[in-house]
């Protein structure tokens, strides 16, 4: 494509990735798009990535790298990539360092984008969606809908493409460590007309051990409650046409958290504080509207009994968590 084309800023956390990273800077850095600039954030990884970042800033002037001294979480990471964006950059795709994408992926989002004239456009994804449907444009409010029912796209802020004036007025909430993703996103489709959907899929996303999606300090992961609380309070203002979605989003992670919670085996006295927790935030979004929508009967039927009993809820969790050991749902 002709260099008249606006620049693209590609902004890619980095934190030990040292066997995944150079696969995700070639897809990038070979894309047909070729006016773009790659932001990597270095957060304090303790592998060889921070050194193969540098190594690719020397033999690509496209290239920029930023190390942090201690590690500081994804959200912090893209904020910083943001701030550092060059002047000119219209347009910002974030990428997780152990994804990889097609070498069209950039071309094709901005033509989508330049064809409908929509604010944003998304792709298909590899390895985590199923297949997708046809190219469409969706309004604000399907958008939204889009972000709970996960569908044809995925939540997360990848396999997308963003005016950068946008992007600088939603920052990530450094607090939340998961789920970080779900509230950027609602905050940007809150400012949006209309999004263009793209089904090839583009970004391919890498399921590891050990990602950013994996979050062992359960305490970290529960951070992700506060996304969920914000937006419902935020939906019950601006958008109560979604809100009862929002809900239903709400009482799902209240309940898998509350699962996570009896099959971690802690303490009982620890376990129960949390059940309690969840059983608050479980009867703050509930509605008769929210639970019907709820997928499959095992889930309603879990959510009500971390309404009324934590003792019954932990009682059916456990029953559960065997019949997920022993291969069942």
């Amino acid at each position: 494509m002709e260099q008249r084309t606006p620049l693209i800023s590609v902004i890619v956390p980095v934190y030990n990735v040292e066997n995944y990273l150079e696969q995700c800077l070639d897809s990038v850095l070979a894309q047909t798009y070729v006016n773009l600039e790659v932001l990597l954030i270095d957060d304090a990884s303790r592998d060889h990535s921070g050194a193969i970042c540098d190594a690719y800033a020397a033999r690509d002037s496209r290239v920029r790298v930023i190390h942090f001294p201690e590690n500081r979480g994804p959200s912090a990471a893209r904020n910083t990539g943001i701030q550092e964006m060059s002047a000119e950059g219209a347009l910002v795709s974030f990428l997780d360092a152990d994804d990889y994408v097609e070498l069209d992926l950039l071309e094709k989002l901005y033509s989508s984008m330049l064809e409908t004239g929509a604010d944003i456009s998304v792709c298909g994804t590899g390895g985590v969606m199923g297949e997708g449907s046809r190219a469409a444009v969706y309004s604000r409010e399907e958008a939204l809908r889009w972000i709970v029912w996960n569908g044809f796209f995925s939540y997360s802020a990848w396999g997308k493409l963003y005016p950068a004036e946008l992007v600088k007025a939603c920052p990530f909430h450094e607090g939340v460590f998961c789920s970080e993703d779900l509230l950027f996103l609602y905050q940007v489709f809150q400012k949006i007309d209309k999004l263009s959907y793209t089904p090839k899929k583009l970004y391919h996303h890498v399921c590891r051990e050990g990602s950013l999606s994996y979050h062992h300090d359960f305490e970290r992961k529960c951070t992700a409650l506060l996304a969920i609380d914000s937006i419902c309070e935020d939906a019950a203002v601006r958008s109560r046409e979604v809100l009862p979605d929002f809900q239903q989003l709400a009482l799902e992670i209240y309940r898998d958290f509350a699962r996570e919670a009896v099959e971690r085996n802690m303490e009982a006295g620890q376990t129960f504080r949390y059940l309690k927790r969840f059983q608050k935030g479980v009867r703050r979004h509930f509605s008769r509207r929210a639970l019907a929508l709820l997928p499959r009967a095992q889930g309603r039927a879990a959510v009500l009994a971390l309404y009324t009993s934590t003792a019954a809820f932990w009682a059916l969790a456990r029953v559960y968590a065997r019949i997920k050991r022993g291969g069942g749902e």
